[in-house]
């Protein structure tokens, strides 16, 4: 462990252990040390420790099992923190100008574009970096265990952490700094780990914009111009850009109603007025900024005949407010334009008809007179510094910070028709219906107020026909009933194993529709594609699913070339391995050609939206990163490498694909299966966690798992330490293949395989035989836990084997240390995790079960924090 990182965890643990003897005394930590030797030890091999572990955990007095949970769960947060600091202590120190620093070279946008240079030419280079679009889609899906408090808490002694690493800092700065670290500590101890009530879906919204107010308007611009600096080092901040505003966000928080009846059609109204008044109030912070640093006289920087034109069109929408910032600013015509337009934003905000802009291009159209005035007066920095972030601000984010996208069931448009087929539009509709309708009048009213951009898009969920996209265009109409109906885009969702395989076909008949001919002649024959990463994965096994995903896109591709399509396919990936997670560049630069063509778009769900995006420069690494990737993709060198290995091992996939499936369903299509994993997993507790405001099952028995909710699927099994939807099936499936040369040659040629088993080998070093072995001892079924063990033994060998390391995570350096650090610290809260579950599952008294879950509840809360990507 590096050594500043090394010594950021030991003051924390020691400053968690002076809070811990504070509160609880010398005994609670007397027993924490004890637990956390004894894990240790049994991490190191020696069985012996682990059942002595148990049978600690085991003496303790509930009060007491709840207090060492929540020490272990404090403990995590700490050393997520201080890791997460230390990422970017190291982002810091380094140079990210120059290549040699980073490796690959392609790894940055600077370094893609050197080499797409190389490859295409200087002209096309420039010309596809133009077109380059990142859309990153925040989700509330309920995997962020930790509660928004601990989260606030957490930032505060990120930022104590700065501080003492501030060379600046003296003695006294530095003890005043420790003591307000101490103290953030404290609080954290004291403040309740676990929701009692679950967020409303406005909570989720303003929880999410939290990470829009502290990282992203600030430090988009700043993304931007690192890449202007790049492509014009002698130019930056003194000529007009070269780099485009490529960032674009989305949402589904207070948009996706699909199983949630906690979204109506108020609710997605409210979360776009939530979402545009934080944007405006950032911009109209930024323009007043800018404005009044602008402080250039009419005779050193005269003006430009547009912007005096522009000064007086301002005075002919309110002469008061004119004359009075004249009256501050005189001789300072710049200033007193922008001073006015920022008074315009805050009126726009306000809903002042006589002064508001009439949207974001409005806005931006003066922002560029004022920059071409200044430029042609001579003051090149200022017309290209601030002013210059102020537009891109503009231009990423306007006047609605990111496009709330619908969401809804295929089934649910069905039923909603064929409801008003039968009682007409007018009749005794049911409510369900009625919202329906009514969702769509609310994008009409979001439409007109902050413009079609902010809410156009509408997914379709589990599209099984052409006719599940033109019911949406139908109940638009209806809904307008003779008025103009909203501006939509209807996009597919292809879920399962069977819809993927069907695209194609849907698809050719979906554009025949006349709906969405009038939308692709209005877009210029842009049409974009949703793939879902979680079902088809539940549906059929990871290796199968992740097999089938690229097929489809590849086939998705194809189809879009052979129709003069502008295709834009949006990933539904999830935090953890069983939903498409893992890092989101090297899942790009693995995908078929022509599937991404410069456009990347993805949900970013629960703790992976604060993991990429909640510090600054992690965000910027972050963004850095997938837009190389995103340009990169479609590079003549990429397309060729994917296309060449995909051909090149189609045998091998043929058996994986195979074999792998067979695996899948000789487990999960078992007699009793739902009951058994419901019985070795915390399934039906991780529902009662208020982690969300959606409910974990589309209200079914864990008779049946067809509808339960991907990410419980995948949550239960990663507490339960076995990670089953991460790599189950794989090791059978090399195995069937059997060539370990050719496996290995696969491993090093073929990227689709080789993220795959570094994704497996991260799943297998956080999953544990040993822990592993307990959970599935209280299903008393000991076929179905023989058949996971040793499933997950061949797949551990055979993995290891194809990628000829000793170890899981041997290539990678940080991120094994990460996990050995965390690993018997899990262990322990996952000991009193079974400790409640085993109570629970022998028919406790009424009396014990509220103490028993929220025991469970508590060490959850601590697993999902040890093992970080959880959902």
């Amino acid at each position: 462990m590096p050594d500043e990182l090394r010594a950021d965890v030991r003051l924390l643990g020691q400053m968690l252990g002076t809070v811990l003897s504070e509160s609880g005394g010398a005994d609670l930590l007397a027993d924490v040390e004890a637990l956390r030797a004894l894990t240790i030890e049994a991490y190191a091999s020696d069985e012996d420790s682990l059942a002595k572990a148990e049978e600690l955990v085991e003496s303790f007095t509930p009060a007491r099992a709840a207090e060492v949970a929540r020490a272990f769960t404090c403990y995590f947060h700490l050393v997520n923190l201080a890791e997460e600091y230390h990422r970017v202590r190291t982002l810091r120190g380094r140079d990210f100008s120059d290549p040699n620093q980073i490796l690959p070279a392609v790894d940055t946008l600077p370094g893609a574009i050197s080499q797409l240079r190389g490859e295409v030419g200087e002209a096309e280079a420039l010309a596809r970096l133009a077109k380059l679009e990142f859309r990153p889609v925040l989700t509330a899906h309920p995997t962020e265990a930790r509660r928004r408090a601990v989260s606030a808490t957490i930032r505060r002694i990120t930022e104590h952490l700065e501080l003492l690493d501030d060379p600046r800092a003296n003695d006294l700065e530095r003890a005043e700094v420790t003591r307000t670290l101490l103290a953030d500590i404290d609080v954290m101890w004291r403040t309740a780990p676990v929701r009692t009530e679950k967020p409303s879906p406005l909570d989720e919204v303003r929880t999410a914009m939290s990470v829009f107010d502290t990282t992203l308007f600030e430090q988009i611009p700043r993304i931007y111009r690192a890449l202007d600096a790049a492509l014009q080092p002698d130019l930056v901040g003194i000529a007009p850009p070269k780099a485009p505003a490529f960032v674009r966000l989305g949402s589904w928080i207070g948009g996706d109603r699909d199983g949630n009846p906690n979204v109506t059609a108020k609710i997605t109204r409210e979360a776009a007025i939530i979402a545009a008044e934080h944007v405006l109030l950032g911009l109209e912070k930024h323009t007043l900024r800018v404005g009044r640093e602008l402080t250039l006289d009419a005779s050193t920087t005269p003006p430009s005949r547009d912007l005096l034109d522009l000064r007086e069109s301002h005075r002919d929408l309110s002469e008061d407010l004119t004359t009075t910032v004249e009256e501050r600013s005189p001789g300072e015509p710049h200033r007193q334009v922008l001073l006015v337009m920022a008074a315009r934003l805050a009126a726009t905000r306000e809903r002042n008809a006589d002064l508001a802009f009439s949207g974001p291009e409005d806005f931006l159209t003066g922002l560029r007179t004022v920059q071409t005035s200044l430029a042609e007066a001579g003051d090149v920095r200022s017309a290209y510094g601030e002013l210059q972030d102020l537009i891109w601000q503009v231009e990423t984010f306007g006047f609605h910070l990111a496009e709330i996208e619908v969401r809804q069931h295929s089934q649910v448009h069905r039923e909603t028709l064929e409801e008003i087929d039968r009682l007409g539009i007018d009749g005794a509709l049911s409510e369900r219906s009625r919202e329906v309708l009514e969702t769509y009048r609310i994008l009409g009213r979001i439409q007109r107020r902050f413009g079609p951009q902010a809410a156009r898009r509408y997914i379709v969920s589990f599209t099984q026909e052409a006719a599940d996209i033109a019911a949406v265009y139908r109940l638009a109409e209806l809904a307008a009933g003779g008025s103009r109906p909203p501006v939509i885009d209807a996009i597919p969702l292809f879920e399962t194993f069977e819809d993927l395989n069907n695209s194609v076909d849907i698809l050719t008949a979906a554009i025949e529709q006349p709906a969405v001919q009038a939308r692709l002649a209005a877009t210029g024959r842009k049409i974009e594609v949703m793939l879902g990463y979680s079902d088809s994965s539940k549906d059929v096994g990871p290796v199968s699913a992740t097999l089938a995903l690229y097929d489809a896109q590849a086939r998705i591709a194809q189809w879009a070339r052979d129709n003069d399509l502008e295709l834009t396919l949006f990933h539904g990936r999830g935090g953890a391995l069983g939903r498409g997670g893992g890092p989101a560049n090297r899942a790009v630069l693995a995908q078929p050609p022509h599937s991404v063509d410069g456009r990347f778009k993805l949900t970013e769900q629960g703790e992976v939206i604060f993991a990429r995006y909640g510090d600054k420069a992690i965000a910027t690494r972050h963004i850095d990163q997938v837009g190389a990737a995103t340009l990169m993709s479609s590079a003549p060198s990429i397309e060729k490498r994917n296309a060449g290995a995909a051909e090149r091992f189609a045998a091998v996939a043929e058996v994986m694909d195979r074999v792998s499936r067979e695996r899948f369903y000789e487990l999960v299509r078992s007699e009793g299966f739902p009951q058994w994993f419901a019985a070795v997993t915390p399934l039906e507790e991780v529902g009662l966690l208020a982690l969300g405001s959606r409910p974990a099952k589309r209200g079914l028995s864990v008779n049946s798992l067809e509808d339960l909710r991907a990410i419980p699927w995948v949550f239960s099994w990663t507490q339960a330490r076995i990670n089953l939807t991460g790599w189950f099936g794989l090791g059978t499936a090399l195995a069937a293949v059997g060539d370990v040369e050719e496996l290995q040659a696969a491993y090093r040629e073929w990227p689709l395989l080789a993220t795959m088993l570094d994704n497996v080998e991260m799943s297998l070093s956080k999953a544990d035989e040993r822990i592993a072995r307990r959970y599935l001892a209280l299903g008393d079924r000991d076929d179905l836990a023989e058949l996971v063990l040793e499933e997950m033994r061949l797949t551990r060998e055979w993995v290891l084997r194809t990628t000829g390391h000793s170890r899981p995570l041997e290539s990678s350096r940080v991120l094994g240390r990460a996990v050995q650090l965390r690993s018997p610290y899990v262990d322990a809260l996952s000991l009193i995790q079974l400790r409640a579950l085993k109570r629970l599952r022998a028919g406790a008294s009424e009396v014990e079960i509220p103490e028993l879950r929220q025991l469970l509840l508590l060490s959850v809360n601590g697993v999902a924090a040890g093992l970080q990507n959880t959902g």
